[in-house]
């Protein structure tokens, strides 16, 4: 207990304001806190209580914060274990440092729409879809799958998913204000396949397929604030992953 005390009284964070976003502040700050290395590979975190009284904030806030920083690979919870740091870089870090800059602020603000946007439709197509448009919706999951097992970052296969999704609520606008977006949508659209680490890119397009089964598990079964939600949060992971990799570098 003597060494979490420890690295308690080492970490270099704030308490986290009223009007910030509590979660994803706190997960900011102890990414920089793993990523410099005050928290090292394959130590634990300080325990939620500790967290709790360090951030000022809930053991709500704590573990939505921790829930951030699994799906960026960097911990691992075992239960009677705690969290474990398991790298420090996150997966989605290194995926995206060959991402043109110039483009970074674009894709944010593309997915900024997105997240209001193909969540209501998500929801929609939910209501509305058809055995047709459910049966399209399988066979693309299939061949996201199957680009996946080519090696290949699934753009094309990706964006036909989400226009599925948008055609299923059967109101020709949202497939229109899909489709001007072309596949450019797909964030990953910007970078050249010779420039991402084969390792890395393997991992964050699985974590993408999951997130498609669990949009596509909502559809299926009609759950329409789950379809919702599914989306928003898929929509908002890759917000927030764009948004690391803006703050790390300088834009005139």
């Amino acid at each position: 207990m003597g060494s979490i005390d420890n690295l308690v009284s080492t970490l270099q964070v704030q308490k986290v304001g009223k009007g910030d976003s509590l979660a994803t502040t706190v997960a900011k700050q102890l990414e920089a806190e793993i990523t410099s290395g005050r928290i090292q590979v394959g130590h634990k975190l300080p325990t939620e209580s500790a967290l709790c009284d360090l951030f000022g904030v809930s053991r709500t806030v704590i573990r939505e914060a921790i829930t951030q920083l699994k799906s960026l690979g960097l911990v691992e919870t075992r239960r009677g274990v705690g969290t474990t740091v398991m790298r420090a870089m996150s997966s989605e870090t290194v995926f995206a440092y060959n991402v043109d800059p110039t483009a970074i602020k674009d894709i944010l603000h593309i997915l900024e729409i997105r997240m209001s946007v193909e969540s209501a439709a998500c929801a929609l197509a939910a209501e509305r879809r058809s055995e047709a448009d459910l049966a399209k919706m399988e066979q693309l999951f299939e061949d996201f799958d199957g680009a996946l097992v080519r090696g290949e970052l699934a753009r094309k296969e990706d964006y036909q998913f989400h226009l599925a999704i948008c055609q299923a609520t059967h109101n020709p606008f949202f497939k229109q204000f899909y489709e001007q977006f072309n596949k450019n949508v797909i964030p990953r659209a910007k970078l050249v396949n010779a420039n991402v680490d084969p390792a890395a890119s393997e991992e964050y397009l699985q974590r993408v397929r999951n997130e498609h089964e669990a949009i596509l598990t909502c559809i299926r079964n009609k759950d329409a604030e789950g379809a919702k939600e599914a989306m928003y949060q898929h929509l908002n992971r890759a917000y927030l992953r764009y948004e690391r990799y803006n703050e790390s570098n300088t834009f005139d």
